[in-house]
């Protein structure tokens, strides 16, 4: 097995890993640093696609954590990625926040209602009736069908909320069964995108996160070191549930820092 201290790449997750609750986790700006002092090449992953890198690097930084807004690598730029590598131009029908549609914008996309090529659904905290209906209507007309990712549910202090995933099977259920091509964790896609991003290869390029169900699946499929921390969402008795397995299981990314190569 590849050793921590041989990757040259390192990509993460970043609630439950490096941040909880708008708190840093103990050992996070230190790893941080590490790869600065070292010269590792890392991207920080959300599926996120609300905010903008300029946003989430500002709500690091609220947290205690400095991290470079090209450093953040969200499934709003993946999926501006995708759609750039299939269809440059295409005109397109968004359901999102400024994370998105920026994203969408700097790929050099048409955003309209009128007669999209694809409808895209990312994340937002208010969707509209108005506009879930026009996108089933548009894409019972014709349109693709784009996701950012497919988290149901997003938190906040009063509870969950209904995210994307769930908007996304109303949506399906309205079109009589039209699946969305899901960008975001755990396609493999996203990680695919994040690696050509920072210029790395699979086999010296490691992911850490704390969901067994995405970030694990999608690294070992893309072919990473997989590091799961138990820092957030995954518990240790979790693991066994599940028909695959991570390299290495840590408490937090604090119990990384002494397998990693010193400056």
């Amino acid at each position: 097995m590849r050793e921590p201290a041989e990757i040259e790449c390192w990509l993460t997750d970043m609630d439950g890993v490096l941040v909880r609750e708008d708190h840093e986790i103990p050992g996070a700006g230190d790893l941080i640093q590490r790869w600065v002092d070292t010269s590792r090449r890392f991207l920080v992953l959300t599926n996120n696609s609300i905010f903008t890198q300029r946003d989430l690097a500002a709500r690091l930084v609220a947290t205690g954590l400095t991290i470079p807004e090209e450093n953040i690598w969200t499934s709003a730029l993946a999926t501006a990625r995708f759609l750039a590598d299939q269809h440059p131009g295409a005109r397109l029908f968004v359901i999102g926040e400024a994370g998105l549609t920026t994203a969408l914008h700097e790929a050099g996309f048409i955003l309209t209602d009128s007669s999209p090529d694809y409808v895209v659904l990312g994340e937002t905290r208010n969707y509209s009736f108005e506009a879930i209906t026009k996108a089933i209507r548009f894409i019972e007309s014709g349109a693709r069908f784009i996701c950012t990712n497919p988290d149901a549910t997003g938190p906040s202090p009063q509870g969950p909320l209904p995210a994307t995933g769930s908007v996304a099977a109303l949506i399906k259920a309205a079109t009589g069964g039209r699946e969305p091509y899901v960008v975001g964790k755990p396609n493999p896609m996203m990680f695919r995108s994040a690696l050509n991003r920072i210029e790395a290869h699979s086999e010296t390029t490691a992911m850490i996160g704390d969901r067994m169900d995405t970030d694990m699946v999608a690294g070992i499929e893309a072919g990473l070191l997989t590091v799961l921390v138990l820092s957030g969402i995954t518990r240790r008795e979790d693991i066994d549930l599940y028909p695959y397995r991570p390299n290495i299981v840590l408490d937090s990314v604090n119990d990384l820092l002494p397998l990693l190569s010193t400056p």
